[in-house]
């Protein structure tokens, strides 16, 4: 049965109000700046570049964010980002609409959206805390905001796709711009106490040695941290590569892409439904692992797939294996770390997955101009299984070292 009790929350569900509209505009435009970019260039590549500046600076900055989240109010952090996302939306709008829009707008503007996310993301996997007021409702906090990131992932390409074909990609970056002024509303209604001071802070650089050094400590942070690393260098990317599957082996266009993008959210949104039925974290190692391996498999059958409808039901399979990944790590490591270390922990977990991706990106959209895009999902698939794979031998091990912690914290009983 499918779970909301962290909705009882009354700040928690201000959040997630804003967060439905501001993520059916993500996604609107994410698709409408894919598809303007290879309409312009025509060069896989380029996309692949889009990619890597995009989310290079989560893997550059989230680091120091995540040791920032622990020392600053994560209110007022959260709200300045969502001002600045809306500016950068705006911006993209006005460019298309003049009609003056050139790649490197599109590359400099997605490198400043970037730079939002890398300080927005480890602040709000902190700042769930707050909202929920405690550790008993967290993991389910966890998934009911993936569960709204991943309808809006659902809703917004295949809107998009809809909107260019009838109007403009201008038009989807619009109305991306105007999500942001419910978000704003929301946060602006928001009521959180704020921490209570926790002394002093360690010097900068110690800081940050203290947060690797306690992630690096912990097998069971390292090995879901590695793994989900692998899974976001070598699988992610493949969303990288949708305008060029779609046009070049299905000879489609942006109603099309859309509809792919969509099932990928589609999958996405089974798995964030299916945590969502989970009372706890128990057993999501074996999860985790078998998941992976789902989206690593589905990926080499996508790669030789040539009927849209296969097509179709492999990506929701890709989306759901990935989700399921990356959130259940997600659950466990929101569960498991020491709150004062949380902020840089979370940074790591952000850096692992998003920020590996705009380098699975870069070298996907290199190696499909070079090699196709076929030969280039079926690498990152047969890649993707076999960490998977290594991960099911290691889960007696990461087993042995979590039922400690998970009976410290009274998830199971020993």
């Amino acid at each position: 049965m499918i779970t909301l009790r962290a909705l009882r929350h009354r700040n928690f569900s201000l959040f997630v109000g804003g967060q439905v509209c501001a993520l059916i505009g993500y996604w609107l435009q994410h698709v409408a700046v894919s598809w303007l970019a290879y309409r312009l260039t025509g060069s896989a590549t380029l996309l692949g570049v889009l990619g890597f500046a995009g989310s290079l600076p989560v893997l550059l900055l989230a680091p120091l964010a995540g040791l920032w989240s622990d020392r600053v109010n994560l209110h007022r952090i959260m709200f300045a980002t969502q001002i600045f996302e809306m500016l950068q939306a705006f911006a993209l709008a006005a460019l298309a609409f003049a009609g003056v829009i050139e790649p490197w707008h599109i590359i400099a503007l997605s490198v400043f959206l970037g730079v939002c996310v890398a300080i927005e993301l480890p602040v709000r996997h902190a700042y769930l805390l707050e909202l929920v007021g405690g550790k008993e409702d967290l993991p389910n906090a966890v998934a009911v905001t993936s569960l709204v990131a991943n309808g809006g992932r659902l809703i917004g390409p295949v809107l998009a796709g809809v909107m260019i074909g009838w109007m403009s990609e201008a038009a989807c970056f619009l109305v991306n711009g105007l999500t942001y002024v419910v978000v704003i509303v929301t946060f602006v209604l928001i009521r959180v106490a704020p921490r209570p001071p926790r002394g002093t802070h360690p010097p900068f650089v110690r800081g940050l040695k203290e947060g690797f050094a306690y992630a690096w400590g912990s097998l069971p942070i390292r090995l879901l941290l590695m793994l989900l690393a692998l899974v976001g260098l070598l699988a992610a990317p493949y969303m990288t590569l949708m305008p060029v599957l779609v046009k070049e082996v299905f000879r489609g266009g942006a109603d099309q892409l859309g509809l792919f993008v969509g099932a990928a959210g589609l999958g996405a949104l089974a798995g964030t439904l299916y945590l969502a039925t989970r009372a706890t974290v128990r057993g999501l190692v074996r999860v985790i692992a078998f998941a992976s391996l789902a989206a690593g498999l589905a990926l080499t059958a996508l790669a030789w797939s040539r009927l849209p409808w296969l097509s179709a039901a492999l990506l929701v399979a890709i989306g759901f294996g990935i989700l399921v990944t990356s959130v259940s790590t997600n659950m466990i490591l929101q569960t498991i770390v020491d709150d004062d270390k949380r902020g840089r922990v979370m940074s790591l977990y952000t850096m692992s997955f998003l920020g590996v991706v705009p380098v699975g990106s870069l070298f996907a959209g290199v190696l499909a101009d070079a090699i196709g895009v076929s030969f280039t999902l079926f690498l990152q698939g047969t890649c993707c299984a076999a960490a998977a794979v290594h991960l099911i031998r290691k889960r007696a091990v990461l087993r042995e070292h979590i039922r400690p912690i998970y009976a410290r914290l009274g998830v199971i009983r020993e």
